[in-house]
């Protein structure tokens, strides 16, 4: 089994390794680049302020490669500016997905095909075929056509998740990782089931998993669906590599640990004292300051249903809104509405205000050091908080993109906390 490893990974001095050694990550101790290495060419597609990028650059490290972003895509042109400055990026493409690809699918019965080979019909993506040894892209859930039309809109060839397999065809992609959330696989036109037919009639072997950061001894319960494919590589390999993440007891260095609790990521930024719009928390009005004076005042971290809005009764809306995260436990899903308590469970578990955008960078495994910070004039909060919250967190596309290197090149990932 190609992440196998040699010792227990469940013991107590390993899961301490592990432990320091992302607790050094977080705080900046650690490279993420070293430009000494030899190259492994990855294009990044909706690729946001790189969490998923940064993933793939750890995990490439496992195999004494240094990822180079030979291109990334994405419509949010500030976004790729963080990501350019906290990763080697060589093209940052923010064309419309309709300018980058043409491609047909032809489908009968249980069988789905391309009607002839994709082609990158983009420039700058185009002197990318051939060269590429990794493709990784979170396209969003619902394809959009340039058209306004219904029908044309609920085409599946227009969904950006089957763009996306086209695109790594067209550039000979040797591995594919694909991320999403976990209810994509429920997606009215089954995009998922199309991708992986089409992949697999292209000579790729195909699986998919949902990981939960937790389950990997992470520190927030965030879950993303992960499509991994690999150019000419047995089904059962890779099938078996994917499966035995976050297992207990599979022996791998991706097994199933002990999660880490959200003060363990953000205890030392408690009292911080900074005052950029990065290490301070967003001002609340009244009712909100009073209603986290509440939580804290009973000791208590649900708000009842007495102290809510009318809009947030009655179980109308998720329960976790308004409530305080658990200072002993995981921290919940960050998204991109950490500056209101309204939108989720976002206020800090031992003082009385939200996380800081520093603090939920952190939750989603971001180092200190990350390019939120550094571009001209003043970074607006409501930016961070979409760079951060739509990000995946490194720690999960660490993982996923091990698997996927790993069955790539036949070898098991040398993972730092391990080192020596």
């Amino acid at each position: 089994m190609n992440v196998e490893v040699a010792t227990d990974r469940h013991s107590s001095e390993a899961d301490t390794a592990h432990s320091e050694w992302w607790r050094g990550f977080l705080r900046g101790d650690h490279l993420w680049d070293d430009p000494t290495k030899k190259q492994l060419s990855v294009v990044d597609l909706f690729c946001g302020s790189g969490g998923f990028g940064l993933g793939a650059a750890l995990a490439a490290s496992c195999f004494d490669s240094r990822a180079v972003f030979h291109a990334i895509a994405d419509a949010d042109v500030s976004a790729m500016e963080v990501y350019g400055r906290s990763l080697p990026v060589r093209k940052k493409i923010a064309d419309s997905l309709a300018t980058i690809v043409d491609y047909s699918v032809y489908e009968m019965g249980d069988t789905a095909e391309f009607d002839y080979p994709p082609e990158i019909i983009q420039h700058d993506l185009a002197v990318e075929v051939g060269k590429t040894d990794l493709l990784i892209a979170g396209p969003p859930c619902q394809g959009h056509s340039n058209l306004n039309n219904h029908t044309r809109r609920n085409d599946p060839r227009n969904d950006l998740l089957v763009a996306t397999a086209a695109i790594a065809v067209a550039l000979e992609a040797k591995a594919i990782v694909i991320e999403n959330v976990p209810g994509v696989v429920r997606s009215h036109s089954d995009v998922v089931e199309l991708a992986r037919r089409l992949l697999t009639s292209e000579g790729y072997a195909v699986a998919d998993r949902v990981l939960r950061m937790d389950d990997l001894g992470g520190w927030q319960t965030r879950a993303r669906y992960f499509m991994i494919a690999v150019k000419g590589a047995e089904q059962g390999l890779l099938q078996d590599t994917l499966t035995h993440l976050a297992t207990e007891g599979s022996g791998t260095c991706f097994s199933k640990r002990e999660p880490l609790d959200v003060l363990w990521a953000i205890a030392d930024l408690e009292n911080s004292g900074g005052n950029s719009v990065f290490d301070t928390s967003p001002v609340q009005g009244p009712e909100n300051i009073r209603r986290i004076d509440f939580l804290f005042d009973e000791g208590i971290y649900d708000l009842p249903n007495s102290e809510r809005p009318d809009c947030h009764k009655d179980g109308t809306t998720y329960t976790s809104v308004y409530g305080r995260m658990h200072p002993d436990r995981p921290a919940p899903t960050i998204t991109t509405g950490i500056g209101t308590p309204g939108q989720g469970r976002f206020i800090h578990p031992t003082r009385r205000r939200l996380i800081t955008p520093h603090e939920a960078a952190r939750i989603q495994s971001f180092p200190d050091g990350y390019g939120f910070m550094g571009g001209d004039g003043e970074t607006p909060r409501k930016a961070l908080a979409k760079w951060i919250g739509d990000a995946v967190p490194p720690y999960l596309g660490m993982s996923a993109v091990c698997a996927a290197l790993s069955v790539l090149t036949g070898a098991a990932p040398k993972v730092p906390w391990e080192a020596g």
